[in-house]
């Protein structure tokens, strides 16, 4: 239901916008045209159309989007798309170009899509397929945009990891293969961003990071007082299903997992209290303590929700529900937001549309402000004021 589902996200995302009033708002988002892309594509350039021209946003004179629509390129498409909207009120805003390595004015809107490799306004790059060989083509990769504002520059990386194939395979080692290969990735990415090609800024990475609940550890829990039974396929012996019941109780099925089948019978658990009381099983970020930093989670699994338009809150039953979509930032950046903040509360970190259905992901969003010269310190502030 594209319409109807696209109506509703850009009600909650209005919404928000309007709640915040942000100077500067950069929006990311992934698999654009969905996994049907051929035939989808049209409705990418509605919602781009109506993002551009609505009365919501008409306090934005200037705009950047870059799509990767190029889908008949299997070596580079990544279907990832970064917007970029700068508020009338904002006087000195400059882009950088990492072919000519210097800072340009932005003026006007402009929408880049198909060959992203040619714009040098950005770095993409999709992840090599040996990275994730189980799956024969996949669109997972980043893009890299680098802003300069009131004399404070930052990266903004637009990010897609991996995703987990089988619930089978990631309940059977803890942890699992697939945190591994986005470790790798995510890894790649940040010494990609920080290499010596051009000078160090502060850097916000966000997108879908795929990260997992440990699987094994979550079901443990989940399923501590059951026992398990294990179905094998007839013809190769592999374990095509696990069946967890209650000991007692008239031996209730309490959790079925299958390779895309996670069916808990009492999904209160991922939504009460935000699923704060599974937040100590989300441990894939704990390998990049020292390079990335995230603000307190205090919204509810952001993935997997039922993609019917009446199931706002309902999850559905393919995935264990988890922290997929997130934001992280280095902490260079870090002290750049916290150091600007005063006695009201002016960083939220958050989701978008609680109770409506906005896709299988809830968006999730970061609002800050920067203190004019913030970023002194950090960028070489001469760098910013080469205007082409």
């Amino acid at each position: 239901q594209p319409e109807n589902l696209q109506k509703n996200w850009l009600r909650e995302f209005y919404q928000v916008v309007h709640a915040h009033k942000p100077h500067f708002m950069a929006l990311h988002c992934q698999e654009f045209g969905g996994k049907n892309y051929e035939a989808s594509m049209s409705h990418v350039d509605k919602f781009v159309k109506e993002l551009l021209s609505s009365d919501a946003m008409k306090d934005y004179n200037r705009a950047r989007v870059y799509l990767d629509e190029n889908y008949k390129s299997q070596e580079h498409f990544t279907a990832l798309g970064s917007f970029y909207f700068l508020h009338e009120s904002l006087k000195n805003i400059y882009q950088f170009d990492f072919k000519a390595k210097k800072y340009k004015k932005v003026t006007g809107k402009e929408i880049y899509s198909d060959t992203l490799e040619s714009t040098p306004m950005l770095e993409k790059e999709k992840f090599p397929q040996d990275y994730f060989p189980e799956c024969k083509w996949s669109r997972k990769g980043f893009i890299r945009t680098r802003w300069c504002i009131t004399d404070c520059a930052f990266d903004l990386v637009n990010i897609h990891l991996f995703h987990d194939a089988s619930n089978l395979i990631a309940w059977e080692t803890s942890p699992s293969v697939y945190s591994g290969i986005r470790h790798k990735a995510l890894g790649y990415v940040l010494d990609r961003i920080i290499d010596q090609r051009f000078e160090k800024v502060s850097y916000f990475v966000f997108g879908d990071f795929n990260f997992r609940l440990d699987a094994k550890a979550v079901v443990e829990t989940l399923c501590a007082k059951a026992t398990m039974q294990t179905i094998r396929a007839a013809d190769t012996n592999e374990v095509v299903k696990l069946i967890f019941r209650e000991s007692d109780n008239d031996r209730k099925v309490m959790l079925q997992l299958e390779k895309k089948l996670f069916d808990y019978f009492n999904q209160d658990v991922f939504r009460d209290n935000n699923g704060t009381a599974l937040l100590e099983f989300d441990r894939e970020l704990s390998v990049f303590k020292d390079r990335l930093y995230e603000l307190d989670i205090s919204f509810p699994p952001s993935y997997p929700y039922s993609e019917d338009s009446s199931q706002g809150k309902q999850y559905m039953n393919t995935r264990c529900p988890a922290w997929c979509d997130r934001i992280l930032m280095s902490h260079s950046a870090k002290e750049l937001i916290l150091k600007s903040e005063n006695d009201e509360k002016i960083v939220i970190y958050d989701h978008i549309g609680p109770n409506v259905c906005m896709g299988d992901h809830k968006p999730v969003f970061l609002s800050f402000r920067i203190a004019a010269g913030a970023g002194k310190p950090i960028a070489n502030v001469h760098k910013c004021c080469v205007v082409q």
